[in-house]
């Protein structure tokens, strides 16, 4: 059994891939990174609500207990083993915790002689029976969600050690050490650190895997099959790039959108050995807990900086961020070509297979589309009268910004100062010097791409293919 296998996660995972895509958007537009958090809160009080009704109920009927822990141990196995990658063993977490439950509760139940005839455990000044069984329900109930909890945190604790003996080799073509970025108070930094790095993804709790145990598997529509190891993949040419990722979910003006400098091996050159077959348009990737991502197969070959990532500005990936490797693809949206904790490749035909969020109404091939954003002023407090900064970042990766705009109050479209360009795969910095008078003012921006599209002022939801629209914000000046 794998310790994802622990019923709390399996259920939490399969209500992840069970919920209506309006409810997932509100979710990440509502809570961001934390939404996983708040799930496994909602989690946790249902469970406890069960746990209160059924040491109530089983006051007098002390069989409505067990069959209560049985039926949350029945939820918690068809959970685990309608995973995609589910084994008969996962099934042993949640039977574990059934039977340590049962067992706590009998032994509760005969050392407070609950069982025992009226006549001896209805003695007065007996304590609340009524509460020792919501609070005994209630670890029985607590037995069955944390069946496979340790096993999880100790493989946690293994990869992180793993991860911390790994020595990421010097890349065979680096870039500079310097970073083309502005100074300016409020903006976000050209390299987007780590700890600050959006994540939105499926994985319930991240997954643990160890690298000296890793292996990658590249099959389906190829010539040769191949089966890679880390330290493998470690010994192949690497290349070091800054690639901007964008998040699909990404609303106009959002935090889902992170510049990096990333260490991997080609893609391109990987998929070359392997020998792709003629009519192999998909690349579907698949991450270790069975999350499936669909790539166009000409855009991961046609020449830009497609690789198998293992670093991130500078160490090894965070286990947040994909440890031992993920797949990074510039210029697509992430679902569509960033899968991280990637265990297999597989070239396919999109005719023959809907990925992940294919599934579930995203579109089938999704460009990142140009944006921009207003970092500084936010809006969230007055500015000064004066020279004010107006400042932010714009994106439209493998196409590359060529020009920014700003307008106050419906006014004219002023340029802005960009940063140096640095690749045509991350964002540029801009800012635009404004001379604020009193009073409420509306910003805008747009961008226009080096294609020389401009950013389209009509607003669209995310769904299903990417946001767009202006950034507007409203300051007030005093």
């Amino acid at each position: 059994a794998t310790p994802e296998a622990s019923p709390v996660l399996a259920v939490g995972e399969t209500a992840i891939d069970a919920s209506p895509e309006w409810l997932k958007a509100w979710a990440i537009r509502s809570f961001g990174a934390d939404d996983k958090t708040v799930l496994l809160l909602g989690i946790g009080v249902v469970l406890a609500a069960i746990a209160a009704v059924l040491g109530a109920a089983s006051a007098r009927r002390r069989w409505l207990a067990f069959a209560g822990l049985v039926a949350l141990g029945a939820v918690g196995v068809l959970a685990a083993l309608t995973r995609p990658d589910a084994v008969p063993g996962d099934a042993i977490p949640t039977l574990t915790g059934v039977v340590a439950g049962a067992l706590v509760l009998g032994g509760l139940r005969r050392s407070a002689s609950l069982d025992e005839a009226p006549s001896v455990r209805d003695v007065p000044g007996a304590f609340d029976r009524r509460r020792f069984l919501i609070v005994a329900g209630a670890g029985a109930v607590a037995a069955v969600a944390a069946g496979g909890a340790g096993s999880f945190l100790g493989r946690r604790a293994r990869a992180s050690a793993s991860r911390a003996e790994v020595s990421i080799p010097r890349p065979a073509s680096p870039v500079s050490a310097s970073a083309p970025a502005l100074d300016v108070p409020g903006l976000e930094p050209f390299r987007t650190p780590n700890d600050r790095f959006y994540r939105v993804d499926t994985a319930l709790f991240v997954p643990a895997v160890e690298a000296e145990g890793w292996r990658l598997r590249v099959h389906g529509m190829v010539e040769r099959e191949l089966i890679l190891g880390y330290r493998q993949l470690l010994a192949r040419p690497l290349i070091e790039r800054d690639i901007t990722l964008t998040c699909v979910s990404n609303p106009v003006g959002g935090p889902y959108a992170g510049n990096a400098r990333w260490v991997g091996a080609p893609l391109r050159d990987l998929l070359e050995e392997a020998g792709v077959r003629p009519g192999a348009d998909q690349l579907v990737s698949r991450s270790v807990d069975g999350f499936t991502v669909g790539t166009p197969t000409q855009v991961a070959t046609d020449g830009r900086d497609a690789m198998l990532a293992v670093a991130m500005n500078g160490e090894p990936l965070p286990l947040e961020h994909g440890f031992p490797v993920r797949m990074v693809v510039p210029g697509l949206y992430g679902y569509v070509s960033a899968t991280k904790w990637l265990v297999e490749l597989e070239l396919t035909t999109f005719d023959a297979y809907d990925a992940y969020w294919v599934q579930r109404g995203w579109a089938r091939q999704a460009p990142i589309k140009t944006m921009s954003r207003i970092d500084t002023p936010n809006g969230s407090r007055p500015v000064r009268v004066g020279r004010v900064p107006v400042a932010g970042v714009a994106w439209a990766q493998h196409r590359g910004i060529e020009r920014v705009e700003v307008r106050v109050d419906e006014g004219a479209w002023r340029a802005a100062q960009l940063s140096d360009a640095g690749t045509l795969d991350t964002w540029r910095q801009w800012v635009l010097f404004w001379d604020a008078t009193p009073g409420e003012h509306r910003l805008q921006v747009r961008a226009t791409d080096a294609d020389g599209l401009t950013q389209p002022e009509e607003r669209a939801e995310p769904f299903p293919n990417g946001a767009t629209g202006w950034h507007t914000v409203v300051v007030q000046v005093s």
